[in-house]
């Protein structure tokens, strides 16, 4: 009897261990789970390129601001680099997503490049034409110096447009167009007198309008079809990272709705102020009001925009290349087509 006691004994000692057993295989399964979905769970960093310091990288700047990149998974860093040299950078693989516009787009494809503008940020044309106060007519540039911007920028563009709606062409007018690099250097080239006009965008336009600055040419009223700037990616990221590249996109998607909630109007206005380092509440009310009239809810690129840049490209001997692109090489709306039927769009608003 007392055998079998021991026996008995025995086996429940044997079964209280196995489950011991168990219980801890569960707890380091359970364990090892718990440290995988952490390391899933880490936002992936990713480099974000604005070619511009314009109220159009607005929905960015709130995507960061406000952890929408973060629910996606996202830990962006944007940074401000010029246009062209944006894009020469997202050639050379050193950022993988940019905020410019499509003429940097058409010439890279023109290139050899395989870019591509998956939203549209900014779909029309929206310059100001601006000359210092002492030119009182359009005909009073001739001879004079221009501010262009970086070569085939939408400034440099806009600029080309604006001298050939005022009947002025360049070179019959002895007009000399100086690479002026980004906004506020062709601003302070403006102030300083170093050239005598330029284009820029409304937002900074108004900081000189103030002080007795002519509007030229406003191409905003002109209701000229353009595509300026939009994200863009590489082909090649858009076919072996589909999920990040539709996760940057939905948070900038949500950017733009955060922006055209009234109720978010001064988490904007201060987000403006600080990023456009604006100190005039008067401009940055003009800027948000100018950015929320321009901002599309839907942020998609449009072909007829596009086709209108390749085509200025063409008109303006900015690119030889560009007619023998298509629109649809520069642009892909299959993102937009897949948020519009899966009710993403929608729910936003």
């Amino acid at each position: 009897m007392q055998g079998l006691d021991s026996r008995l004994r025995g086996n429940d000692r044997k079964g209280c261990m196995a489950r011991l057993r168990l219980i801890l295989i569960a707890i380091i399964s359970l364990s090892s789970s718990f440290v995988s979905a952490s390391f899933a769970g880490e936002p992936r960093k990713l480099l974000i390129a604005h070619g511009a310091i314009s109220n159009n990288v607005t929905p960015l700047w709130i995507a960061q601001e406000q952890g929408i990149f973060r629910k996606y998974g996202i830990e962006a860093e944007l940074v401000f680099i010029i246009a062209g040299r944006a894009m020469q950078a997202m050639l050379a693989g050193q950022v993988p997503v940019g905020l410019v516009g499509a003429t940097h787009v058409v010439n890279t494809v023109t290139a050899g490049g395989d870019f591509v503008m998956i939203l549209g940020l900014q779909n029309s044309l929206d310059y100001l034409f601006i000359a210092r106060p002492n030119i009182k007519s359009a005909e009073e540039l001739k001879g004079k110096k221009v501010a262009i911007g970086t070569p085939a920028g939408s400034a440099s563009l806009a600029t080309y447009v604006a001298l050939d709606y005022l009947g002025l062409n360049p070179r019959r007018d002895q007009i000399v167009l100086l690479g002026v690099g980004g906004v506020q250097e062709r601003l302070g080239a403006l102030q300083a007198g170093s050239v005598e006009a330029t284009s820029l965008s409304p937002e900074f336009g108004q900081v000189v309008i103030s002080e007795g600055y002519r509007v030229l040419l406003n191409t905003t009223k002109e209701n000229v079809p353009f595509q300026s700037s939009g994200m863009v990616v590489s082909r090649s990221m858009l076919k072996s990272n589909p999920q990040l590249v539709e996760n940057v996109a939905k948070a900038t998607v949500e950017g733009v709705a955060f922006v055209h909630k009234p109720s978010n109007k001064e988490t904007v206005l201060k987000s403006l102020a600080r990023n456009l380092r604006l100190s005039k509440q008067e401009q940055v009310e003009k800027a948000y009001q100018n950015m929320v009239a321009e901002l599309p809810k839907k942020p998609c690129p449009t072909m007829e925009g596009v086709a209108s840049v390749i085509k200025l490209m063409a008109q303006h001997g900015l690119n030889a290349k560009a007619t023998q692109v298509k629109p649809d090489e520069i642009a892909d709306l299959s993102l937009c087509k897949k948020f519009e039927d899966s009710g993403f769009f929608r729910s936003l608003y």
